[in-house]
């Protein structure tokens, strides 16, 4: 079902960007004649037809998905950093505070993705395009803060928050930040 998506997704966006970038210089130019060649009717349907198949897709897959109870794995995301949301470590007693250490980046989606999103928006449910890359966003944050704490020889983070940013359209930033510590 994904495939197909993408492929509606592909056909709306190059029926799009043709009709406009093509299709509206060729009518200004002749606009006296009113015959429609047929590489712009071919882009209008695949405009039209890209936004059916989205729209298709996403109704089936609204239809058949139900949402997963999957408990997240409790495990340290690279195997050496711990990283924890508090100021303490259950048993473990930090024995230097080296600093704020913190990863960021600016994720978006291409326009097929934000087409998906905006149907499933109509329709209701989860966002699985905007889900996926805050995931995305969110694993490239912490492995940046993580390489930063193991540059200053941390064993964990404490502290750990993050923030988020809307940049442009459906671009988002992502701000991971904590104390880097070294246990006893």
């Amino acid at each position: 079902m994904k495939a197909i998506r993408q492929i509606g997704s592909l056909a709306f966006v190059l029926g799009l960007f043709t009709a406009i970038f093509a299709g509206i210089p060729w009518h200004v130019v002749t606009s006296d004649d009113p015959v429609v060649p047929w590489w712009l009717r071919t882009a209008i349907f695949c405009l039209l037809g890209g936004i059916l198949v989205v729209l298709a897709t996403v109704a089936i897959e609204q239809r058949t998905t139900r949402p997963s109870k999957e408990a997240p794995p409790a495990a340290k995301p690279d195997g050496s950093i711990l990283l924890l949301n508090s100021d303490s470590i259950p048993g473990r007693q930090a024995s230097e505070i080296l600093g704020l250490v913190q990863g960021h980046t600016v994720f978006a989606i291409w326009l097929g993705k934000d087409l998906s999103a905006l149907i499933r928006l109509i329709l209701g449910g989860e966002l699985t395009e905007y889900t996926d890359m805050m995931g995305k966003a969110r694993t490239a944050a912490n492995n940046r803060m993580i390489a930063e704490a193991k540059d200053i020889g941390a064993d964990a983070i404490i502290n750990v928050r993050y923030m988020t940013t809307s940049v442009v359209g459906s671009a988002a930033e992502l701000f991971a930040y904590g104390t880097a510590v070294k246990l006893s």
